[in-house]
This record gives structure tokens, C-alpha cells and sequence, in this order.
């Protein structure tokens, strides 16, 4: 594009900006102070406008704008006053310093246009949310969540989330101040457990509780290094399945030395090759049952299922606390590596068709390696989870390295879910079991 034409889109643009809509903003108290300074100022100047008038018509050495403007000192004061305030209620404290600010970080369009701060205003569902409306610019909601941790510094703001406002010419950033953090710790409370069917909680973000549907999500990926709370985690959802009715079977190949007596006693529990095999094998046997049940029945899915008929048939949880340990075939004679094929073989089962039918797979993974869990099974788990975590963790777990540029290195129980949101997960101890 010639500079000619850049230059006449900039102007265009910059004329658009001129018609902001009104809104009410974060900003509006001091915009209020503004408005009642504005009033007063008018009291004052007609109490002595009659003044001002005479002290012009007595001063021979003023101009005859200056006398004209004082004989007429209300009318111009709440002209020139409330042109200017008319201005700054219409556009958002700040506009201009954040489009240098962004400016400064490159988020331009290619006719170098920079998106315009139209308002601020606090998110109706959470007050502690502060809701930064900007001009897109034809930027793509892709290059902002690109930049999102520049935006962040620039801007002196945590971004909770991102998204498109009505249609793609705005762009939302959900935001709390910088200094504004999670706690380190959040302890388990039972008051926590969801009454919901099959809703289990996470842990506490910046918006409020966050948690996972099954029905909706009904597999799950956790990753994170050690010592970044991972067990922990997968031990809470563990416990909130069994409290639910589910039956849950962990595949724990250090010997279930991380699980309590209490969990070898609830839990169906596998430390070796072929038991996970032999489990597996019966789960895809009742995923195939429960396939025959529904087809005669007429019913998509469980819960139907046992709505229709008045059967109470329970979920299963598969869980696995280090995956690579169950599929990694390094150094495996052929026999073994059968086995470890058709344990995979029966996870891509399970997590393709395993949602409709109550079968569910948690798997959680600190080994930072993309050929241990194959593409199918990973295709078919919605629901991503990562705390602490190197960049190839991070892109393994949730496709893009947000979790290792997040989420500090020396945080415990931080985490990231798949669609951006941070959250501090519930802390929940077992060994009182």
C-alpha cells in the first residue's frame, strides 16, 4: 500500500474516532468529580458574573475579545466547559496513552492504524472485573492473545480473558490490576463439591470458581513438572468422582505409593502392564454393553438412559497419574510393546467413544515428550489442564506455550486451562485417609 493511501485510511479512521458511543466507565467516579467541580464552577462564575462584567467595562487596557469574553463570562464558561467535559465524559480516561502504549508493542494493523481505547466499564457478573473495550483494527483476536503478556506489561494489567465484543470490530480484555493475584493456597471445603450431576471443581480464578463438566468435557489431560501440584489436583477431582457414585480405577505404576490405604480401598488399582490391560479390556467390554443398552432403548446417552428406565448405572473414571510411565515402549521386548499397544488401543476407544456412555479418562503427564500420547487420544480429550511447565510441556498439554510464560516458576497449584483461564486450584489433602 502506498504511503498516500495509508495516510488517508489513518485519517478517515481518526474521524471515526471522534463519534464514540457513551458508556459508563471504570473511570466514572472521577468523571463524576469532574461533572461536580463543572457545576460549581458554574455557581461561582454567575454569582460573579455581574463583577467580572463591571471590572471589564472599567479596565481601558483590555483587548476587546478579553472585555467581550468577560461581559459574557457565564455563557462562555458553560459553553467552552461543557464542550470540554462533553469530551471527557465521551472518551475514556487514558485513550491516548494506551494507543502509544500499544503502539510501542506493535500491535498495528498494516496501514500502521493502532487500536482505539473506546471505554471501560466493570464486567456486570463481577465487579472486580474491569472490562477495557478497544477498536480491533481489523487485528485478529489471534495476534492479541499472541501478544497478550506485552499488552499485560504495557498496560500495567493481568488479563483474565480475551474475546471478541458483538461482531469482530471490538475486542474485550477482561482485566484485574497488576498487583492483583491469586492465593498461594485455597484449602478444600466439602461446601465446594458441586450439587450439579457431574460437575466437579478446580480451584478459584480471577472471575470465581472454576470448574469441569464431564457431561460436556468428558476427558481430561493435566500436565505439570514436578512439585507444581499435579497429584494434588488429580487426587481432588478422584475424590469428588467417588463422592458422586462414580467407580474409579487408577493406573499408578510406582506401586500406588503416592495413594493412601483409603484410595486402594475405594479405587480399582493397577501397578503393572498387564492388570492395566486386563482393566481396560473390561471397560471397553461395558462401554459395548452400554452401547447394545442404549441402541435398544432408543436413548443418545446415560443419563437418558437411566432417566428413561429408572437404572442407576454409574460412571467409570479411568486415571492414570503418569501416562508416559503406561505407553512409553523405550526399551520393551515385543511382548511388552503388544501389551503397551493395546493398552493404547483401548485408551482411543475409551476416549472416543467413552462421553455418551459414562466412561471418562483423566490422564496427567509431567514428561515433556509429543510421541508418547498418540494424536487420536489426545484429539479426543477436550479438556486441557497445565500448571508449571517448560515451553514443550506447555505446547504439548495446550497447544501454545501460555502455561511456561503464565505461570510462575515457583508456583504450586497454579494452572491453566485450555480456553485461557487461571486458576489456583483447591489443595486437598488425603493423607488424613
Amino acid at each position: 500500500m502506498r504511503r498516500f493511501e495509508k495516510e488517508r485510511l489513518q485519517r478517515r479512521s481518526s474521524l471515526r474516532e471522534y463519534f464514540p458511543r457513551p458508556s459508563s466507565t471504570s473511570d466514572a467516579p472521577v468523571k463524576l468529580i469532574f461533572v461536580a467541580l463543572y457545576i460549581l464552577g458554574a455557581i461561582l462564575v454567575w454569582s460573579k458574573q455581574d463583577e467580572i462584567a463591571r471590572t471589564a467595562e472599567t479596565t481601558a487596557l483590555l483587548s476587546p475579545i478579553a472585555s467581550l469574553v468577560m461581559q459574557h463570562i457565564l455563557a462562555v464558561y458553560l459553553l467552552v466547559g461543557g464542550a470540554f467535559l462533553t469530551i471527557l465524559i465521551l472518551f475514556p480516561i487514558g485513550k491516548k496513552a494506551a494507543q502509544d502504549q500499544l503502539r510501542s508493542i506493535g500491535l498495528v494493523n498494516h496501514t500502521d492504524m493502532v487500536p482505539a481505547l473506546k471505554r471501560k466499564y466493570k464486567d456486570k457478573q463481577n465487579p472486580r472485573i474491569s472490562v477495557w473495550e478497544f477498536s480491533s483494527q481489523g487485528i485478529p483476536l489471534k495476534t492479541w492473545e499472541d501478544k497478550q503478556a506485552a499488552i499485560e506489561t504495557i498496560l500495567d494489567i493481568t488479563i483474565v480473558k480475551m474475546k471478541y465484543g458483538s461482531g469482530k470490530s471490538r475486542v474485550l480484555l477482561y482485566t484485574v490490576p497488576a498487583r492483583t493475584d491469586l492465593p498461594e493456597v485455597i484449602d478444600w471445603n466439602d461446601k465446594y463439591l458441586s450439587h450439579n450431576p457431574f460437575i466437579l471443581a478446580l480451584g478459584e480464578s480471577f472471575t470465581g470458581p472454576v470448574t469441569v463438566d464431564l457431561v460436556k468435557v468428558p476427558h481430561i489431560l493435566l500436565g505439570g513438572s514436578t512439585g507444581s501440584g499435579k497429584s494434588v489436583l488429580l487426587k481432588l477431582l478422584l475424590m469428588q468422582a467417588l463422592k458422586k457414585g462414580a467407580i474409579v480405577c487408577i493406573a499408578d505404576f510406582k506401586g500406588g505409593v503416592d495413594f493412601p490405604p483409603i484410595w486402594h480401598k475405594q479405587c480399582k488399582m493397577c501397578i503393572e502392564e498387564e492388570s492395566t490391560l486386563a482393566l481396560l479390556t473390561e471397560l471397553v467390554d461395558e462401554l459395548q454393553r452400554r452401547k447394545a443398552l442404549l441402541a435398544a432403548s432408543g436413548q443418545p446417552n446415560i443419563d437418558r438412559y437411566n432417566e428413561a428406565t429408572g437404572e442407576d448405572l454409574p460412571r467409570y473414571i479411568f486415571a492414570c497419574d503418569e501416562i508416559a510411565e503406561v505407553l512409553d515402549k523405550t526399551g520393551l521386548g515385543n511382548d511388552q510393546k503388544e501389551v503397551v499397544r493395546k493398552i493404547e488401543s483401548k485408551l482411543s476407544m475409551i476416549a472416543r467413544q467413552g462421553r455418551a456412555f459414562g466412561i471418562h479418562l483423566i490422564l496427567a503427564t509431567q514428561r515433556p515428550d509429543a510421541n508418547i500420547l498418540s494424536g487420536q487420544i489426545k484429539n479426543n480429550v477436550n479438556c486441557r489442564i497445565c500448571g508449571r511447565a517448560d515451553t514443550i510441556l506447555s505446547q504439548i498439554i495446550l497447544d501454545s506455550t501460555a502455561a511456561a510464560e503464565q505461570i510462575p516458576k515457583d508456583a504450586r497449584g497454579r494452572f491453566l486451562l485450555h480456553d485461557g483461564t487461571l486458576f489456583q486450584a483447591y489443595w486437598f489433602d488425603d493423607r488424613g485417609g
